[in-house]
C-alpha cells in the first residue's frame, strides 16, 4: 500500500474538474432510463431474484448507455472517457439504489483488466465485459486481505483459497483476486463460469448489493499483473472503489434531501406545513451543506483519478471520509424527518439507509479513511 507523502495532494485542480455541458446531457440520458426502469418496487423485486439484479436493465446499461465502455480507451473498443463520466453515471445509480453491477463490473472489472498486459486472452475478457456478455467483480482491494495461493504448472497458472464478503460474487462470471506464489504477489482473473469454485451467499443487510463468499479449489486462472506491479495495481483499484462508492453515496444524498424536502412541504401539522418550521429548515440546509461538501469530495476525487491514478489515494480518502458520513447521516435524516412512514420497510428511505450502512464495511468506514488522510500525509 502507498507510503505516507508517496502521493501528495494535486498542485493545481484537475482539468477534468471544469464541468461541460456533455457532463449534464449524460446525467439527465441516465436519469431518464432509471426514472422509467429502477423504481422502488422493480429494484426490490430484481434484488430478489436468482441472480440479485435485473439482466434487462443491466443490458440497457451496456448496450444503449454503454456504461462499461466509459472509460475504456478507444484504441480498445471503448468510448475514451474518464473516471469523471462514470462518477456521473454512479451518481445517478446511487440516486436509483440500483443493484446492478456498474461498481464492480463496468468500473472495476474494467479497470483491473486494463491493467493487465495485453494478451489475446485479456482482450477477448475485456471486450466481452464491455459488452455486458461477462460481468466481473474484483476481491483485490487491499493488500492485506483476501490473498489466495497461487501456483504454476508449465504455463498454467491455478488457484486455491477463499475470498470473502464478494460484492456480487454469487452471480459474477469472473473474479478478478490477488495471489501469492514464490515469486510475489499478483492479480488474477477466473472464470467462475467453469472453475471448482463453491460460492456461499451471505446474509447481509443490503439485499440490493448482495455478497458471497468463493471457495476456490485448483481453479484455472490467468495472471494478469505479475509482482512487479500487482500491489501498486491494487492501490489504484482500491482508490477506485473509493471514488465509486463516494459517487454513489452522493446520488444517495441529493435523492433522499430532494424527497425529504418535497415531504416536508406537504405534511402539515397545526395548519402549517413542517418545512416551515425553523428547526426542519435548519436540518434540511445542514443536509444542503453535507451534499455540497460530498459533491465537491467525490468529483474532485473522481477528477484526480483521471489525470493520474497515483495521485488520486488521498483526494479518494478524503472523498471516502465525508460521502460515507454525509450517506449515512443524511439517510437516518430522511428517516427522521419522515416520521413514523419512515421508519417502515415499505418507505424508501428505509431502502437506502440499509444501502448507506451496507456499503459502510466494503472499503472501510469514515474513521478508517480518516486514518488513511492521516497515514498518507505522514501524521
Amino acid at each position: 500500500m502507498p507510503t505516507p507523502h508517496s502521493h501528495p495532494w494535486p498542485e493545481t485542480e484537475p482539468p477534468a474538474m471544469t464541468p461541460v455541458a456533455e457532463h449534464d446531457d449524460i446525467r439527465a440520458v441516465v436519469r431518464q432510463l432509471l426514472d422509467r426502469h429502477s423504481t422502488l418496487e422493480a429494484g426490490r423485486l430484481a434484488a430478489e431474484s436468482e441472480i440479485g439484479y435485473s439482466p434487462e436493465l443491466w443490458s440497457l446499461l451496456v448496450k444503449e448507455m454503454n456504461v462499461a465502455a466509459l472509460t475504456v480507451p478507444e484504441d480498445r473498443g471503448g468510448l475514451g472517457y474518464g473516471v469523471v463520466e462514470l462518477g456521473i453515471v454512479l451518481e445517478e445509480c446511487g440516486r436509483a439504489l440500483v443493484s446492478e453491477p456498474v461498481l464492480t463490473s463496468a468500473m472495476l472489472g474494467v479497470h483491473a483488466l486494463l491493467a493487465a498486459d495485453r494478451c489475446p486472452q485479456v482482450d477477448e475478457l475485456l471486450g466481452r465485459v464491455v459488452q455486458g456478455e461477462l460481468v466481473a467483480t474484483v476481491t483485490a482491494l487491499s493488500a492485506e486481505t483476501d490473498f489466495v495461493d497461487a501456483t504454476r504448472t508449465g504455463d498454467r497458472w491455478s488457484v486455491s483459497g477463499r475470498s470473502t464478503n464478494v460484492v456480487q460474487g454469487g452471480a459474477a462470471d469472473i473474479v478478478v483476486l490477488l495471489g501469492r506464489c514464490d515469486e510475489g504477489p499478483g492479480l488474477y482473473v477466473v472464470d467462475l463460469r467453469t472453475a471448482p469454485v463453491r460460492r456461499t451467499e451471505l446474509p447481509v443487510i443490503d439485499p440490493s448489493r448482495r455478497q458471497a463468499n468463493l471457495l476456490f479449489d485448483d481453479a484455472a486462472a490467468v495472471r494478469l499483473v505479475g509482482p512487479g506491479d500487482a500491489l501498486r495495481t491494487v492501490a489504484s483499484l482500491h482508490s477506485l472503489g473509493v471514488i465509486g462508492l463516494a459517487c454513489e453515496h452522493v446520488g444517495i444524498v441529493d435523492r433522499l434531501l430532494e424527497s425529504t424536502t418535497e415531504y416536508t412541504m406537504q405534511r402539515h401539522q397545526f395548519g402549517r406545513a413542517i418545512g416551515s418550521f425553523q428547526a426542519v429548515k435548519h436540518r434540511l440546509a445542514n443536509t444542503l451543506v453535507e451534499l455540497e461538501k460530498a459533491r465537491s469530495a467525490a468529483r474532485y476525487a473522481a477528477a484526480a483519478f483521471s489525470e493520474d491514478p497515483e495521485s488520486a489515494a488521498l483526494p479518494a480518502a478524503v472523498a471516502g471520509a465525508i460521502c460515507t458520513e454525509a450517506a449515512i447521516g443524511t439517510a437516518l435524516e430522511a428517516v427522521q424527518l419522515h416520521g413514523g412512514v419512515g421508519f417502515t420497510w415499505e418507505h424508501a428511505a428505509h431502502s437506502y439507509v440499509r444501502r448507506a450502512l451496507g456499503d459502510e464495511p466494503l472499503l472501510g468506514d469514515s474513521r478508517a479513511h480518516r486514518s488513511r488522510v492521516a497515514d498518507l500525509v505522514g501524521l
